[in-house]
């Protein structure tokens, strides 16, 4: 830790036995003379979200009654009828982008049709079609956040992180003849590299602070049910102590978020090695059975890392293709999968949308905290991209056209906001994704999978919107 009177690095931490804590930005981190909100956000922030089995609204009857994307474009668009009512609150960081296709998720050769579900995921952040293999030489892509970690990754601890809420397997054929390895992760570094994703809060959690060097140290810390603060305390009192009253309420609250996670995680934890009936009983112990919950806890832990500028890259798979996970809280009692193959339906449209909001109803619990998070003279959401969508259109007859995408946040005044776009019939979906790579800062990235062109992300074709 590299304290004085006058400047605090940037890279600051405070350590004790086996943990490693950054801190906030800081007005003490802030060099003489310069302008706090300048220093402050440094590179745009990146959340990708995917969640499967595309939307009720890619159907002919859920575009009828914009079950998805709203009837207006432009401004003057209303959320109402669609699933993305939940985000009526953030409708100002709020990027809509309808009637995109990924037609790499398609089958181009007979033996591939049929593998929709298990090929889908690798293409939503690569934009590229995956090699038909449950052997080890897989090839897809690299994806999105990894373009974007590898250029501008090394500025942090940790150039990227990757979370899951669903099982994954990693390892082994899982069906039509796809490795499994292409449904388990949304995220890879190369074509023939793959990222294992994160399903246990705590292993985030630890990662995130550097927690035991050994799985063995890890094990006996959380043996004591002890705060990581506890081993902390010393060097932060002595911080507290260099600090002026404004930095000092930026950090109480920082490591009351800190803490009260890490909280949340140990109640997990007891509940689950209590003996009690678990509803996942082969989930790891500190996995919720509560999916709102658990969502929650990722949410949260990408805060803090943004916050403490641990990492800039997040990817989250937030669904695993083919499960039948059951949300109550959704009002529906059908799984998620069969729920997604409604016959075409009406009613059962209907039902599936229901979930689909549900799924989006996840979304402003983790854009309000990031609002609320300063950073600078703004907050965490103005500099900060997080892109939400799937690679499905209608789940029902595994089609990849007008699949769902939208963009929140500013991206540093990169993004707008307030805007639904509907791209005209066929453009592929990575036309919009290498426009947000241009707004990441990627200026020098001219295409990005099937890409033809750019899509623009700020104003509607023709117009002067801004």
């Amino acid at each position: 830790m590299f304290i004085t009177k006058k400047h605090i690095s940037r890279r600051a931490v405070l350590r004790g036995m086996g943990v490693t804590m950054a801190l906030p930005l800081l007005e003490a981190m802030v060099p003489a003379r310069t302008v706090f909100a300048k220093t402050a956000g440094g590179r745009v922030r990146l959340a990708a979200i995917e969640m499967v089995h595309g939307s009720a609204g890619a159907t002919k009857f859920g575009l009828q009654k914009n079950l998805w994307s709203p009837a207006a474009v432009g401004r003057d668009f209303d959320l109402a009828p669609t699933a993305l009512a939940p985000l009526e609150p953030f409708r100002d960081y709020l990027t809509i982008v309808s009637n995109t296709d990924v037609r790499n998720a398609e089958a181009f050769e007979l033996p591939e049709i049929g593998g929709d579900h298990f090929r889908s995921s690798s293409v939503f952040l690569t934009q590229s079609h995956p090699l038909q293999t449950q052997g080890s030489g897989v090839r897809a892509g690299i994806s999105l956040d990894q373009v974007y970690a590898r250029k501008f990754g090394q500025e942090t601890p940790i150039p990227s992180m990757q979370l899951c809420i669903e099982a994954v397997d990693q390892a082994g054929g899982c069906s039509y003849g796809y490795s499994c390895v292409y449904t388990d992760t949304i995220s890879w570094a190369g074509p023939n590299s793959p990222l294992p994703m994160i399903r246990d809060p705590r292993l985030a959690f630890d990662q995130l602070f550097g927690v035991g060097a050994t799985p063995q140290e890890r094990a006996a810390r959380r043996a004591e049910d002890k705060s990581i603060l506890d081993l902390i305390s010393g060097q932060l009192s002595r911080l507290n102590q260099e600090l002026g009253a404004a930095d000092r309420v930026r950090l109480a609250s920082y490591m009351d978020e800190v803490r009260e996670i890490e909280r949340r995680i140990q109640k997990v934890e007891a509940y689950n090695k209590s003996g009690e009936v678990r509803e996942m009983p082969a989930a790891p112990i500190g996995v919720p059975d509560s999916f709102d919950e658990h969502v929650a806890l990722m949410f949260d832990l990408q805060v803090l890392a943004f916050a403490s500028d641990s990492t800039r890259v997040f990817s989250f798979k937030m669904g695993r293709d083919a499960s039948s996970r059951v949300y109550p809280s959704s009002g529906v009692t059908t799984g998620f999968h069969p729920a997604s193959h409604h016959g075409d339906r009406e009613d059962r449209i209907l039902e599936f949308n229901k979930i689909n909001k549900y799924h989006v109803g996840m979304l402003p619990y983790f854009l309000k905290k990031l609002k609320d998070t300063p950073d600078g003279d703004s907050n965490l959401l103005d500099n900060t991209m997080v892109i939400y969508g799937s690679p499905m259109g209608d789940s029902n007859i595994h089609n990849h056209k007008r699949c769902p995408l939208f963009f929140a946040g500013k991206a540093g005044g990169n993004l707008k906001g307030g805007l639904h776009l509907k791209a005209p019939d066929g453009t592929p979906m990575a036309n919009a994704l290498l426009t947000a790579i241009h707004a990441l800062g990627l200026d020098d990235v001219h295409t990005f999978g099937d890409s033809t062109d750019e899509f623009g992300l700020t104003a509607l074709p023709g117009s002067t919107v801004a």
